[in-house]
């Protein structure tokens, strides 16, 4: 493979998403506190705010695990939101320090892990099966764990992300793919469309000679556009750099930039996405001048 399976700000992307849908996981006050910190972080249109003030809700988030007990189906959704925030910090704020970045989204990983184990035991225990066996389990889960299977799919790409020198845990990418078309199948319009990115991004790896789909891809972009009235920018942004540089399709590439850059990033539970999409748009205009 030649490309990064991900580009480094799509974690924090689809996580923003996660956080800001953990009410469908919450119950509690702990996991109400957790999702409302999601909120905050997903609504904020200041990077370095985030990026400055993250670190200390990672620490109480942490101490919020602690204090449940393990197994409890009940501490999924705070496990998950757990999972989101290391994650997100993991892909976006670590810098060139790779090994924090692999020590954190590691973390990320064991939470939704753990929050998987708590909400589906048959799931839990095909993560690290063959591909047939976690497939079985899947399509046995219930739909109502969607936002889970989400999480977990989440965590696994910022963990593959992390990771992407290690061939071994690249073999897990059938895994996630297997759990983005259940999350899609079971709720297409879940976290506003953010599923369908993360697909947009692994069917336009390759070129459709070397076992590609990129018509496909470009349809889950579509779709996820649609999906969030084109307000998600970095559905537009991922679309240029992935499914239009693939294609070599300048003029779509820079449409698609154009738009992004023209649009007002404010938007309820997108607008840090969209800053970030924003900044990745401009690196992408220079870039282009000299990728066509």
């Amino acid at each position: 493979m030649t490309r990064r399976l991900a580009p480094k700000l799509l974690v924090l992307s689809a996580a923003a998403l996660l956080l800001a849908g953990c009410a469908t996981l919450v119950g509690r006050a702990s996991d109400q506190l957790a999702a409302q910190l999601g909120s905050a972080i997903t609504n904020s249109n200041d990077p370095a705010t985030v990026r400055d003030g993250l670190p200390a809700y990672l620490l109480l988030i942490d101490g919020l695990v602690e204090g449940q007990a393990p197994g409890d189906r009940r501490n999924a959704g705070l496990l998950f939101a757990a999972a989101e925030l290391n994650g997100a910090y993991a892909g976006n704020f670590t810098g060139d320090d790779k090994a924090r970045s692999r020590r954190l989204a590691a973390k990320a990983m064991d939470y939704a892990r753990r929050g998987t184990c708590a909400q589906d035991a048959r799931l839990c225990e095909a993560i690290d099966a063959d591909i047939g066996t976690f497939n079985a389990a899947l399509a046995a889960a219930p739909a109502k764990d969607v936002a889970g299977h989400y999480a977990l799919a989440a965590a696994w790409v910022g963990f593959l992300q992390a990771n992407s020198e290690d061939w071994g845990a690249i073999a897990d990418l059938p895994k996630v793919q297997a759990l983005l078309d259940k999350v899609v199948a079971t709720d297409p319009g879940h976290a506003r469309g953010m599923p369908h990115v993360y697909l947009g991004v692994l069917h336009s790896l390759r070129p459709e000679a070397i076992g590609g789909q990129p018509a496909r891809g470009r349809q889950h972009f579509e779709q996820a556009q649609a999906l969030s009235g084109g307000r998600n920018l970095y559905a537009k942004t991922l679309m240029a750099e992935y499914f239009a540089r693939l294609l070599f399709d300048q003029a779509l590439h820079d449409r698609l930039l154009e738009e992004v850059l023209a649009a007002d990033p404010v938007e309820p539970g997108f607008t840090l996405m969209n800053v970030l999409a924003q900044q990745r748009a401009e690196a992408l205009v220079e870039s282009g001048k000299d990728y066509f």
